[in-house]
């Protein structure tokens, strides 16, 4: 039998987790049975959200019991098959353990589509993060050509693909990062008509108005805390924000008291919306046929910041709280045993 290894909740943490919330342990693979694949998992997933999940408040994904793996996204190869409807070989995607090695019946997997881009976009640009960014941006936000839109968190997998689309609608476009380098690659790779450093800005309130001079007609929200209070001030009317992530939040040991919002969204005629990408999952083949297209047609760009090492899982997952990566953060496990493009039509996620 092959070992496997994987990683688990070893328990709740308390404010930010560290290296001791993991486990990482040794075990066998069975056989699989009709019906199964064996997936080797060649790149793996970190996402903020996973944070949420540590912990043990209602919220809108289950979360992970401690003692049990880690479920994220994961690009893998099929390396035995009892299932027509994957061969041997072939590349997927899903949400499977953080293991170097998956066993699935299908229904959580999904092959991955060939000529658009490396098999690994499929954790990002062209799989949730991307669909997250179409969804939240056209779906909910909206944004008709001249108008501002805002997007915190905006160096991230969500953020650089939401601030694309929206140059793409023909807004302007203003990011909100937390380092000089993001900031640069936001503008001088990406497009965006202007970035700010939240961090080192004596006065992001005036940097807004600076770079938003005709106020602020779409926020997109990847942050939450003292940078939305800021953009709050200069929402137009009938402006729309997008509630996509509060990454600023998820490791607070207390809830932050801020500025109570609901007079600026009366007096603007606001709205504002949480969502999660399942939310949009009828439209999944409209946003990854999109995607591809922009892709393809080389009108989105995307950055990937890949650490190699299955044990070095833990400390990609951290340093997105560290806001260490650029782009989207991967851990490559493994070498692909084929091109690291599928050969074959893809199908889309039920």
């Amino acid at each position: 039998m092959i070992k496997n290894k994987k990683i688990l909740l070893a328990y709740r943490p308390v404010g930010m987790p560290d290296e001791s919330n993991f486990t990482m342990i040794e075990t066998s693979i069975p056989e699989i049975v009709d019906g199964e694949v064996l997936i080797k998992s060649l790149y793996i997933s970190v996402d903020p959200y996973m944070r949420g999940r540590m912990s043990d408040e209602k919220s809108y994904a289950k979360p992970y019991e401690v003692g049990e793996p880690f479920i994220g996204g994961i690009v893998g190869q099929v390396i035995e098959s009892k299932n027509l409807k994957f061969k041997v070989n072939s590349f997927v995607e899903g949400r499977l353990e953080w293991a170097e090695y998956n066993v699935s019946n299908g229904s959580n997997i999904r092959r991955i589509k060939s000529e658009a881009a490396p098999i690994s976009t499929a954790l990002h640009v062209l799989g949730m993060p991307g669909l997250t960014a179409y969804f939240g941006l056209l779906h909910i936000g909206q944004p008709k050509e001249g108008e501002t839109v805002v997007v915190s968190g905006a160096s991230g997998a969500v953020g650089t693909i939401v601030g694309q689309i929206a140059k793409l609608k023909g807004c302007r476009v203003v990011g909100i990062a937390g380092a000089e380098e993001k900031c640069e690659f936001l503008t001088a790779e990406l497009g965006f008509d202007a970035a700010i450093n939240y961090k080192t800005s004596p006065d992001l309130y005036k940097e807004l108005l600076k770079a938003c001079p005709n106020g602020i007609d779409v926020y997109f929200d990847n942050v939450g805390g003292m940078v939305t209070d800021e953009v709050m001030k200069m929402i137009n009317f009938q402006s729309r924000i997008v509630i996509c992530g509060q990454i600023s939040q998820y490791n607070l040991e207390k809830p932050e008291m801020g500025p109570r919002i609901l007079g600026q969204l009366l007096k603007t005629s606001s709205m504002v919306k949480g969502f999660i990408v399942s939310d949009f999952a009828e439209h999944n083949k409209e946003g990854y046929t999109m995607l591809a297209k922009w892709i393809g047609e080389g009108k989105i760009k995307y950055r990937e910041n890949v650490i190699e090492g299955f044990e070095n899982i833990v400390d990609a997952f951290l340093g997105l709280f560290r806001g260490e990566n650029i782009g989207k953060q991967l851990v490559k496990v493994a070498e692909a045993a084929a091109p690291t493009l599928v050969e074959e039509e893809a199908t889309f996620a039920e």
